[in-house]
């Protein structure tokens, strides 16, 4: 930048971007001054060397603000963990089974974690069962990036989220006249009466 380009000759472009032609380092950098921006090398190893008049500050500040708007479109993923027992009750697997759903809704990937304690060691196949039913419960909304493993006292599992399937647009409101419209459904037919003993 400025004094620190060393080659001379460069082809020298002008802040709206039109070409000043090939000129001295000399004669450039008093283009840039007169107006009081920066000479900029862009393409160092172009023949000759290509240096652009503009504000360096400006830039290097638009290329953060850039660059921060970019980090905060990128959507992190992270593992969330679900742990539960071989010997879980139907309230606390639907419990558990609502936190992965809402994890994953949210587009994170979810780790089930089965515990074993003790005894429970001899029969893995009994959390299996267990990590197989969550997937079988939350398979409309992920896929399984790791099958069940064992790993010390624990058998672990990966679900990750599948893409959300386009949006149906919503049925056009009906301008067919009342007549036309469906008719309402017919009342339940009468229970038959109990024979009496």
């Amino acid at each position: 930048m400025n004094r620190q380009i060393r080659i001379s000759p460069v082809r020298v472009i002008s802040p709206e971007g039109e070409q000043l032609g090939i000129l001295s380092i000399e004669r450039a950098l008093e283009i840039a001054e007169d107006q009081g921006l920066d000479l900029v090398e862009v393409a160092p190893m172009a023949r000759p060397p290509v240096c652009r008049i503009m504000d360096y500050g400006k830039f290097k500040y638009e290329e953060q603000r850039q660059a921060r708007e970019a980090r905060k479109k990128q959507h992190h993923v992270q593992i969330k963990e679900v742990k539960m027992r071989p010997g879980i009750e139907d309230h606390d697997f639907d419990f558990k089974v609502r936190h992965a759903r809402k994890f994953l809704d949210e587009g994170h990937k979810v780790k089930l974690t089965m515990m074993f304690r003790g005894r429970q060691m001899a029969h893995p196949e009994y959390g299996r069962q267990v990590l197989d039913r969550v997937f079988q419960q939350l398979q409309d909304l992920s896929k399984v990036e790791s099958h069940p493993m064992l790993e010390g006292r624990s058998m672990v599992m990966v679900l990750a989220p599948t893409a959300k399937p386009p949006q149906a647009a919503p049925a056009p409101a009906s301008t067919a006249a009342p007549a036309q419209q469906a008719a309402p459904a017919a009342p339940p037919a009468p229970r038959p009466a109990q024979p009496t003993s």
